[in-house]
């Protein structure tokens, strides 16, 4: 399983460390939505050059949390000299679980009516997104109401159809997760462990399941797009870049990079990093 690469993108990620334990790390904050509580950690350059810059919100993959992003995020920040936020959306590592069922909408709804919020909530008015998987399909469908805080959008290895290589690879996890030890592994990282799996798997084998609406959403996404994917991704093809790059009403950039499967940031991490960087930089003075 871990050397083969084929259940999901958390096989990059060090199970042998227990970095959510019922405490949260030092530096850690829970935003209140009302309705619920999201785990967050913003980041701080570590040489601000004290202009004003626009801050990099993370938003994680289907079985994320913070920890799974590893230094990634502040190395960027330190990169860019830019501020940020990575935290764990509704129902991920320790945040709280939805308040009802979302079903298949779940990439929609926190598109819609969670993210907004959390940005209100961190005070956030001025911000570029960096998206994994489906963290890059939420950012493209909050990009699609043009929201007035959003200057540009980063997506890894993002979706905005599901393929069959994608079934095939998530009903593969849906089998180690009930016949190894997966299920222990991913409950160091989330509160309710069956729940947070079952809403990411159970949807994405559902027939006729989409991420999003990319026939409608994708063409009213106007800020800078920047489309990554590794060339080895077994859960989805060239074909995400292709339908992105074409149906986006503005910019977009893509970069397919090789040697690399679903996990962009964490196996190619500095190409990556470079990458995002010069997509950015002209962008992040506010």
């Amino acid at each position: 399983f871990f050397k083969q690469k084929t259940a999901y993108e958390i096989v990059d990620c060090d199970w042998s460390s227990d970095v959510c334990s019922s405490d949260l790390p030092s530096g850690d904050i829970f935003l209140d939505l009302g309705d619920r509580r999201l785990r967050a950690r913003r980041l701080v350059p570590a040489r601000p050059d004290g202009l004003d810059r626009t801050t990099l919100v993370f938003l994680h993959e289907g079985l994320g949390c913070i920890e799974m992003w590893r230094d990634f995020p502040q190395r960027l920040c330190d990169s860019l000299s830019c501020s940020g936020l990575v935290y764990d959306r509704t129902g991920y590592g320790r945040s709280s679980p939805w308040p009802r069922d979302p079903g298949l909408r779940y990439m929609e709804l926190e598109a819609d009516e969670v993210f907004p919020r959390l940005l209100a909530a961190a005070s956030i008015d001025d911000c570029v997104l960096v998206g994994h998987s489906d963290g890059g399909t939420i950012a493209l469908n909050y990009a699609a109401a043009d929201p007035e805080p959003l200057r540009a959008v980063v997506t890894l290895a993002a979706h905005a159809i599901n393929e069959p290589i994608c079934v095939k690879a998530i009903t593969r996890a849906r089998e180690l997760y009930a016949t190894t030890d997966l299920r222990q592994k991913l409950s160091r990282y989330h509160d309710d462990v069956d729940a947070t799996f079952h809403l990411w798997a159970d949807a994405w084998v559902t027939p006729g399941f989409e991420p999003m609406d990319a026939n409608r959403r994708l063409p009213t996404v106007t800020v800078p797009v920047q489309a990554i994917q590794g060339e080895d991704d077994d859960y989805g093809s060239e074909l995400q870049l292709g339908i992105i790059a074409g149906k986006v009403g503005g910019y977009c950039e893509t970069r397919l990079i090789p040697d690399c499967a679903h996990s962009p940031h964490l196996q190619q991490p500095n190409q990556v990093l470079a990458e995002i960087a010069r997509f950015v930089a002209p962008l992040a003075l506010v």
